[in-house]
Formats: C-alpha cells, structure tokens, sequence
C-alpha cells in the first residue's frame, strides 16, 4: 500500500513538475522580437502580406516617397516586416529595419503613457485642474467668439470651469494650437510653459476638440512636476528601458545621426525634394508633443505593450486600467474629432467609433495616431493586430494619405484565420 502510495506521488511531483517546465519553457519564448516574422503564428496569408511591399515601392518608383519602414503583427507574431526604397534618396542609402524617424505628434502617445504612469501610482489624477500643478492656469480667459475673426462682443469672459488632464489628453481643454509666442528660444520646458498661460481659450473647457500642442507640451511639464524628473528622463526610465526601445530618444547621438531618415517634401511641381527645414536632431527644450524620434522596430515594442493591456516581456509599464483608459473613446458624439472620419478621442489615441471609421478595415474600438512627417500606427483589439508605417515627408494630409489607407487595407485584407 505505502509502495503504490510513493509510486502514485511519484508520478503525480513528476507530471507536475513536467506541466511547470512546460510552462515556464512556453513563458521563457514568449518573448515579442519585431525582427522575426511568422506569417503563420500571426494567422496571415504571406502571399497576401506581400502586397504591401509591392505597393510601397509603386509610392518610392512614382516619386511619392523615398522610402518606407513597415511592420505587421498578430497575436504577439510579426506578420511582415518590409524596408522599401532609401533613407536617403540623394546617398542611395537603402531604407532598414533600423533607420531612425521623426515621429512628431505619435510622440503625443508617449506622453500620454507617462502621465498614466503617474496616474496609476496616484500622483495625478485625470480630473485634477491643471492649475493644481501650474497656478499660473487659474484665471485663464476665453474668446467666445473663438478662432472667428469677429471684433464684436468678443471680449475675453471666465471659463467656466478649470482646465483638466483630461482635457488636456483629448484636445478638448479650449487652449489654442500653439501658445503665445514668448522669449524666444525658450530655455526650458518650464519656461515654454509658463508662456501658454497666457494664452486665450477658443473654447470653453470640455465644449469643443482643438488640436493643442501646446496642450500636450502642458502635459510634459506635469510629469516633471509630479514625478520629480526632466520629462526626457521620466520617459526613458519608465518607458523606454523597460520596453527594450533602444532606439527611441529626443537627443540623437552623433553616432546614429548616419541612421537617420531624410526629410522631403513635395514640390509646387509634385516633385519629391529635400525639405528646405528639419528639425534639429538635438534640441535644447524637448517637444512633448512632436519630438520623439524612434525606428519601426521599437514602435512596435510599444504598440505591443499596448496590445498586451499595459506588458512585454513580462515587465508590466502601465494597468490593465489605463491602456482602456488610453483606448477608449472620451469625446462621445461631439463633432469635429480627429483628422479622420468615424473617429472619437482616446487619451493621444483617435477611436473609431462607428462605421465610417473603418474604410481602413479596422474594427469599431480600434486606435491610431499619426505625425506629421508621415508615420502612422494603430492596433485593433478586436482583430489582436496592429500595424506601423513610416516614411518621412512634410506635406500635410497624412492621416487619410493615400500610402497609409492602401498599407491599413492590405494588412487587415491578408487575414487568414
């Protein structure tokens, strides 16, 4: 009886410790690795994902582009990782997984998940008045006429109530594009900020969407002031490290300056040129809003933290809660959000939210972010995928360009399973 007792526990510690093995082996490879592409992990047709490549470089060969950086993932697998046409036209240096771009406004996503750091620590909170942390918001006027150029009846008035984070996070605090111009240039963050406050609301806080930098350059002066850190270090300490995002930074370092992506833009004639003006690689005041510069590899580290509700690679970033926070949809029905149709307002994030937002293919509750130089991400939860596109030009309209509609299609059309 004790024989087959001990034979019976024997049997029973070795399954058990097989099954942990097992599960420690499964949790030891899940490791996300943009480099390493497995169409069928990702349940996508590789002869269909191929498209994307193809259509790309009809952008590069027609003059539209000099080059593009492009990644698809599904259920934590690369799909397709693509590097069509140059960096840089003039050198003929060809575009890599690794060429480093200007990413502008998708920095506004940064930013958002360093404030919701704080947030889930309990050093901010959403509906907390920005004049908590910078006095020099109390008082801030507005224009009822707003942007209008109305003389009439125009005279500033009190807000009605003060700005939030919130408001902040979903461009619908009243403040105007850009701050007041100030002593230029300014020698801080603290210093750009203060000068925003003297600014005139267009908008009565919560009323109306007005896509703010200045807004989001408010939001990078909160995390210094509630962290106790400069806004760059807060970022690469809590954000970038953890992720494994080796190549996201805001001072570029003369040795990767040579993997940095050219700037063009289209001529009055439609011909592609170098830009006239690029930003400096190595600014004195970081750019909350549009400052950032990344690869594609390393976006999708983040967009993969995201997709895994706030971890990667088992070092938890942000809750549960905040990525819903972030993806969710705070504007409801008011008008004029975003710079696509179908679209409402997450936290840096455009949601779609009815039917006209997704001539894309993606989902209902899909999120996505563009800059203005031509980068574009989203991630749809309800397809668990998401996809990241980079190319580098100044001309406008490039939340609805006609590269980014055709790479959206073509990823969510090389579906399988």
């Amino acid at each position: 009886m004790r024989m087959r007792l001990c034979c019976h526990f024997l049997r029973s510690t070795t399954a058990a410790v097989t099954l942990l093995a097992s599960v420690l082996a499964a949790y030891g490879s899940d490791v996300f690795t943009p480099e390493k592409t497995d169409p069928a992990a990702a349940g996508m047709d590789a002869a269909l994902l191929a498209r994307i490549r193809a259509k790309l470089k009809t952008y590069v060969d027609a003059g539209r582009a000099a080059g593009f950086a492009a990644i698809v993932v599904r259920h934590g697998h690369v799909a397709g990782l693509e590097a069509v046409g140059y960096q840089n036209l003039e050198a003929k240096i060809p575009m890599r997984p690794d060429t480093i771009f200007r990413i502008a406004s998708m920095t506004k996503s940064f930013t958002a998940a360093g404030i919701m750091i704080l947030v889930d620590e309990g050093k901010i909170g959403l509906l907390d008045p920005v004049e908590q942390y910078l006095p020099e918001y109390k008082g801030i006027k507005v224009n009822p006429c707003g942007d209008s150029q109305a003389s009439q009846g125009c005279d500033p008035v009190n807000a009605t109530r003060p700005i939030t984070v919130l408001d902040l996070l979903t461009h619908t605090s009243g403040l105007p594009p850009q701050g007041p111009p100030g002593a230029e240039p300014f020698q801080s963050l603290a210093e750009r900020v203060d000068a925003g406050s003297r600014s005139i609301l267009l908008a009565q806080p919560g009323t109306k969407w007005i896509y703010s930098q200045i807004g989001y350059a408010i939001l990078g002066r909160l995390i210094e002031i509630c962290s106790g850190q400069p806004y760059t270090e807060f970022l690469a300490k809590r954000l970038f490290e953890p992720l494994g995002m080796t190549d996201t930074t805001f001072s570029l370092p003369a040795a990767k300056q040579s993997r940095l992506a050219a700037l063009y833009t289209l001529d009055a004639n439609g011909k592609l040129s170098p830009a006239a003006r690029t930003p400096d690689p190595n600014p004195r005041v970081p750019s909350p809003e549009g400052g950032a510069m990344t690869t594609v590899t390393d976006m999708a580290r983040f967009y993969q933290m995201l997709m895994n509700k706030g971890t990667l690679d088992g070092k938890r970033v942000l809750s549960i809660a905040a990525v819903q926070a972030m993806t969710t949809n705070w504007t409801g029905d008011l008008k004029g959000v975003e710079f696509s149709p179908g679209l409402g307002m997450g936290l840096s994030f455009g949601v779609v939210k009815d039917a006209v937002g997704t001539f894309r293919y993606q989902s209902i509750g899909a999120f996505s972010k563009g800059g203005a130089f031509r980068t574009y991400g989203w991630g749809d939860p309800v397809k668990d995928m998401f996809g990241i596109i980079m190319y580098q030009r100044t001309n406008g309209g490039g939340d609805t360009a006609p590269e980014t509609n055709a790479f959206t299609v073509l990823a969510n059309a090389a579906i399988e399973r």
